[in-house]
C-alpha cells in the first residue's frame, strides 16, 4: 500500500532536509519530483496541481524563510497538506439507533459481501456488540450462500429469506433484530456490473424503508480513477456517508485514496488491509499521511498489539525472561500470539523510519514460522522446558518427528539461546538500543 509513492516522496523530502535555505530555485525541482510521484501513483491531475501549488506557496512563506530548520518545516507542510487531502480527520461511524443500521452498496466484484463480514467482525471486536448480517442481494448467484458461509466462519447470524423482495427482507430483518436484541444490522445489497436505474431505484427503496444511519459504498481501489465516477454515480442517487476502499493491500498505486475526498466530498471510513476476516481498519488521514512519508504509525501498531496479544501472558513471559526461566514452551506461546497480528512484514512497515532501515521490502516466509512450530511440537514437554538436555540422539528423533533436518533443529536451538541472552540484557538495562 503506497510503497512506490512513499519511497519517491521520502527520497524527495530527504534532499530538501539538507538545505540551509528554501528558495524559488531549489523548491521547483522538489515540487517537480513530488508532482511526478503523485501522478505516477494515479492521483487525479487536478488534485495534484492544487496540492503542489498549496505546498509551494506555504514553503515559500515567511515562516519557512525565518526557520532555523526550513527542511523540517517543509516536511511538516507536506504532511499537513497530505493529511488534508486524505480528509483531514477520521470520520467515525454514526452508530446511534437501536439497532444501528448500516447499508453497504457497490458494484459487482468490489468485494462488498466480504467487506460486510469484515466490518461486522470489527464492530463486534471494537465495541463488544452483537451484529446481524442481512442477505438482500437476491440476484447474484450464490450471493446468499457466500454471506452465510462468512457468517458461519465468524459465528455471526445471517438473516435471509431467499429470493424474495429485498425491501421486505430488509424491513423484516430489522424487526427481527429488535426482537432479538441485536445492536447492529448490516445489510448486503445487490450490485451490478455498472450503475443503472433499476439498481439505484431498488437501493433507494431500501433506504427509504429502513432509514439507515450509514450508507457505505464499497470500492475496489484497483479501479483507479474510474472509482471517482462510481462514487459520484452512487452519491447522486443515494446520500452516501462513507467509502470502504478494498484491496489496498494488493498491487495498487493508491491514487484513488488521495483523490476521493477532495473530488467527491465523501469520506473514506475504512480500508481493506488483507484478505483475512480481520483485514479491515478504520481510515485515519493523519496516520496514513505519516505512513506514506515513512514516519510510521506507532499508534496503529500499539492498537493492533493490544487487540490481539494477551497482556497477562506477555507480562508472564517478560518476568520469565528476566529470571532466566523463559523456555521453548513460552517461546511457542508467544509465537502463536504474534501470528495473530497478521503478516509480520506489514507490522514492520508501521515502525517509524522503516524504509530507511530496509524494513519496507522484508519478506518473511510463513513456512519458516511453521517449521519452528513443528520442531517445538515434536519435542517432549521435558525438552521444551529444558532445551539443554537436547543432545544428538534427541535432535535426530525431533527432526524425524517434524520432517525437517537436524541442521534446522540446531539452528532453532542456537537462535533461541541467542535471543534469550539478548532479551535478558535488554530487560536488565545492560544493553542500549542502536538508535
Amino acid at each position: 500500500m503506497f510503497e512506490s509513492l512513499g519511497e519517491r516522496l521520502q527520497n524527495a523530502l530527504h534532499k530538501i532536509k539538507g538545505y540551509g535555505k528554501i528558495n524559488e530555485d531549489n523548491i521547483s525541482d522538489m515540487m517537480r519530483e513530488i508532482r511526478l510521484a503523485l501522478l505516477e501513483a494515479d492521483v487525479n491531475y487536478t488534485v495534484v496541481k492544487e496540492f503542489t501549488n498549496n505546498v509551494k506557496e506555504k514553503a515559500l512563506g515567511e515562516e519557512v524563510q525565518r526557520s532555523l530548520k526550513p527542511g523540517d518545516l517543509f516536511v511538516k507542510i507536506v504532511k499537513d497538506e497530505l493529511t488534508a487531502l486524505l480528509g483531514g480527520e477520521q470520520k467515525p461511524l454514526n452508530l446511534v439507533g437501536n439497532p444501528s443500521i448500516l447499508m453497504l452498496v457497490g458494484l459487482q466484484g468490489s468485494g462488498k459481501t466480504t467487506a460486510i463480514g469484515k466490518l461486522s467482525n470489527l464492530l463486534r471486536k471494537k465495541h463488544s456488540k452483537k451484529p446481524l448480517l442481512v442477505a438482500c442481494d437476491v440476484y447474484r448467484p450464490a450471493a446468499i450462500d457466500q454471506l452465510k458461509q462468512i457468517g458461519k466462519q465468524l459465528n455471526i447470524e445471517v438473516y435471509e429469506e431467499g429470493k424474495k423482495d429485498p425491501v421486505e427482507i430488509a424491513k423484516n430483518a430489522i424487526n427481527y433484530a429488535k426482537a432479538n436484541n441485536y445492536d447492529y444490522v448490516l445489510i448486503d445489497t445487490a450490485g451490478r456490473l455498472h450503475i443503472d436505474d433499476n439498481l439505484m431505484d431498488e437501493l433507494e427503496n431500501i433506504r427509504i424503508n429502513i432509514n439507515p444511519q450509514e450508507i457505505l459504498l464499497v470500492i475496489d481501489s484497483m479501479m483507479g480513477q474510474d472509482a471517482i465516477n462510481v462514487i459520484e454515480g452512487f452519491n447522486n442517487k443515494l446520500p452516501l456517508t462513507g467509502v470502504i476502499l478494498t484491496k489496498l493491500d494488493g498491487d495498487t498505486r493508491g491514487g484513488v485514496a488521495l483523490s476521493v475526498r477532495h473530488l467527491t466530498n465523501v469520506p473514506i471510513k475504512f480500508i481493506g488491509t488483507s484478505e483475512k476476516m480481520d483485514g479491515i481498519d478504520y481510515f485515519d488521514p493523519e496516520r496514513m499521511a505519516g505512513r506514506i512519508l515513512g514516519m510510521g504509525d506507532i499508534v496503529s501498531l500499539v492498537e493492533k498489539v493490544q487487540a490481539e496479544i494477551d497482556e497477562k501472558e506477555a507480562q508472564n513471559a517478560a518476568k520469565k525472561l528476566q529470571s532466566g526461566k523463559f523456555d521453548l514452551e513460552d517461546f511457542l506461546t508467544q509465537m502463536k500470539q504474534i501470528k495473530k497480528l497478521g503478516p509480520l512484514e506489514n507490522l514492520l512497515k508501521l515502525i517509524p523510519g522503516a524504509s530507511k532501515l530496509g524494513l519496507n521490502n522484508v519478506n518473511i516466509d510463513p513456512k519458516q514460522l511453521g517449521h519452528i512450530e513443528a520442531i517445538i511440537l515434536s519435542m517432549t514437554p521435558k525438552e521444551r522446558h529444558n532445551p539443554d538436555i537436547i543432545k544428538a540422539s534427541r535432535k535426530t528423533r525431533i527432526a524425524k518427528g517434524c520432517g525437517l533436518s537436524v541442521q534446522e533443529v540446531n539452528k532453532l536451538l542456537t537462535q533461541f539461546e541467542q535471543m534469550k541472552k539478548m532479551m535478558k540484557q535488554f530487560s536488565n538495562g545492560n544493553m542500549k538500543f542502536p538508535f
